[in-house]
């Protein structure tokens, strides 16, 4: 885990933090199984990740991940350093759109105990 945030990590913390965004609790750096999430809440479970340089030619573990991310339930958001230095308001616009849509729709089904209903 890094201690200093590159700059667009450290622009975006500072709209999402202290529920400044939407209400939503974020934490950075959020451990979730063996990733480690740029921005998360857990409600709703959002997952916003900010991808630098070091991502170019990355793009199948990235989905990996992703994919990873979503099965734990998780929606994810990507955007690239130049999107949040460049267009903030774009990049909240996006995240608010992925919040709305989280909210509306259901939650997924909780499965139930082994044994139950046996």
């Amino acid at each position: 885990m890094r201690k200093k945030m590159p700059e667009p990590e450290r622009r975006i913390w500072h709209e999402l933090r202290a529920e400044r965004f939407e209400g939503i609790k974020f934490r950075r750096q959020k451990v979730i199984g063996h990733c480690i999430a740029d921005f998360a809440s857990n409600e709703p479970k959002l997952v916003v990740e900010i991808d630098g340089d070091s991502h170019s030619g990355q793009e199948r573990y990235d989905a990996k991940r992703t994919q990873f991310l979503e099965d734990l339930g998780y929606h994810v958001i990507r955007f690239s350093n130049i999107e949040v230095m460049n267009n903030m308001d774009g990049v909240l616009t996006q995240i608010s759109k992925g919040v709305a849509k989280l909210r509306a729709s259901p939650p997924p089904p909780t499965p139930s105990p082994k044994g139950e209903g046996a």
